[in-house]
This record gives structure tokens, sequence and C-alpha cells, in this order.
């Protein structure tokens, strides 16, 4: 079986192109920084989905917009990509709004929140076992005349060797 089916191929092909061609070839002063995310094509290679983020601009207004660009511009962006890409049919451009990193931002903030409102809720009883758990000198061991011992009981001297 093959490692790469020829859609993903495609697909990937298509996103580097459109991505290319979306920042350089589109002079709509409408258009935002947008950032083509994925592309999803069709089995008969009929259809492409291009999912499509907005850098900073992601109320509805905008993102329908930005969407109404990049619809109107697909027929010359397809017309790009047939000079670009040997195809017999470059598939249809379909613009969907990727809402995935907008999520995950929002889900990334969600945790962080919970991870701190934890910290804070832990840390009074963080420091009370601290102060009980660590030793300090007076718990090690020690001659009768107040020396240091080495593991196996020995004195120690002050450079760290045996007297």
């Amino acid at each position: 079986m093959r490692e790469f089916k020829r859609t993903d191929r495609v697909a990937d092909q298509l996103q580097q192109e459109l991505a290319v061609l979306i920042q350089r070839e589109i002079k709509d002063p409408r258009l935002g920084m947008v950032t083509v995310s994925s592309v999803k094509v069709s089995r008969d290679l009929g259809y492409a989905d291009v999912f499509v983020t907005l850098l900073g601009e992601n109320d509805a207004e905008r993102v329908r917009e930005n969407l109404g660009v990049l619809k109107r511009a697909a027929g010359f962006l397809r017309s790009q990509i047939a000079r670009r890409i040997k195809l017999r049919h470059v598939p249809e451009l379909r613009f969907h709004y990727d809402e995935s990193v907008l999520r995950g931002h929002h889900l990334s903030a969600l945790i962080d929140e919970a991870v701190a409102s934890d910290k804070r809720h832990d840390e009074p009883a963080d420091d009370a076992a601290s102060e009980n758990d660590a030793p300090s000198d007076d718990d090690a061991p020690q001659r009768g005349d107040g020396a240091p011992l080495r593991g196996d009981g020995e004195p120690q001297r002050g450079d760290g060797e045996p007297r």
C-alpha cells in the first residue's frame, strides 16, 4: 500500500500554493492576514475545502467579509493554481473559517486558569509541609564533640578527608 494518497499530496500542494497566492496576488484591501490552515480534497479531486484562519480578527463580521473576498477570488486563484500545478482538473475551491485555532487558544487559557487556581489553592499546605520535611544541619549525624560524621560513621575533617 502507498504511504500517501494522491488526494493528500494534492491537498498539501494546494495549501502551499494558495498561501502564497492569497498573500501576494490578491490586492483587495478588505482582506486581512489570512492563513491557510488546511486543505481537504475530495476523492475525485472535484472539490477542495480550504480552511483559513484570520490573524487577530475573530469577530463574525470580519470573518464573513474575508470569506466573501476569498469566494469572489476563487476563480482567479483556481486559474493561477492551474498554471503552477500540473493537474488535468483543478478542484473547485470552497473556503471555510477554521475555528480550531481560536478554540485551542480558549482551551489553553482555561487550562492555564485551572492550573493557577490549583497552585493558589495548594500553596498554604505546601509551605507548611516543606518546613517540616526539609532536613536541617541539626539532623545530620555528629560525634560527641559536634563534628559531622561520614556515611560510614568515621569523623570528617573540614576538607572532607577522614581523620
